[in-house]
């Protein structure tokens, strides 16, 4: 028989998501979405071992899709056509590799935020990396992140101005908070960005803790 480990997650919030951010769960990820600005707000998910320790890797499958679980406000791959933007995973594609369905609904666009080139591909990419690491170093690592702001439009979707990550390691009980401009500027690396967690709270209105 199979054992659970149930992981009991309070996240306290300092103001109550609008009636315009609809939150759906998924495999392996949770996505709290605005459909008036058309990008995630807050993803959260855990990270574990099992998740990288497969003998038969998917190779990464490129399709970028509507959520089925909100298909009226998740059909944006128009909005990303020649906008010079990146369909940036939140929940990364790469956390799907031994499992199909979850990779497949990383790239859902309820997943994804339009980030500039240099942010998604430098330091963004970095954070999706290091958060891997830690995870087989301690075992088991919780992730909130996601977009604030509005510095255009894309059509109806809204180009975040910021983009932020929140890592706890659950085994030494530390927080790694992360603030990216979303903007043109070549990356200048993790550790120039990283910042208080009372940082994260305070533009976000967000609280973070796990019991």
């Amino acid at each position: 028989m199979k054992k659970f480990i149930v992981f009991i997650l309070l996240l306290q919030f300092q103001t109550i998501f609008s009636q315009d951010v609809i939150t759906l769960k998924h495999r392996a990820y949770i996505t709290s979405f605005d459909v008036h600005k058309k990008y995630p707000v807050m993803v959260r998910w855990w990270v574990t071992k099992k998740m990288f320790s497969c003998d038969y890797k998917n190779n990464r499958i490129s399709t970028f899709s509507a959520d089925p679980k909100l298909k009226e406000h998740t059909n944006l791959n128009d909005m990303y056509k020649q906008s010079g933007y990146d369909r940036g995973h939140v929940f990364p594609a790469l956390y799907g590799e031994c499992d199909y369905r979850t990779m497949k609904e990383s790239f859902y666009y309820s997943n994804m935020l339009p980030q500039t080139p240099s942010l998604n591909r430098g330091d963004w990419k970095m954070v999706e990396e290091l958060t891997k690491l830690e995870c087989i170093k301690y075992a088991s690592v919780y992730v909130w992140a996601g977009g604030i702001g509005e510095v255009k439009k894309l059509g109806t979707m809204s180009v975040p101005e910021y983009c932020w990550k929140v890592i706890y390691i659950k085994k030494t009980k530390e927080y790694f908070c992360f603030l990216f401009k979303n903007d043109f500027s070549r990356p200048n690396g993790i550790n120039d960005n990283k910042v208080e967690i009372s940082e994260i709270e305070k533009i976000t209105g967000f609280r973070f803790k796990i019991l």
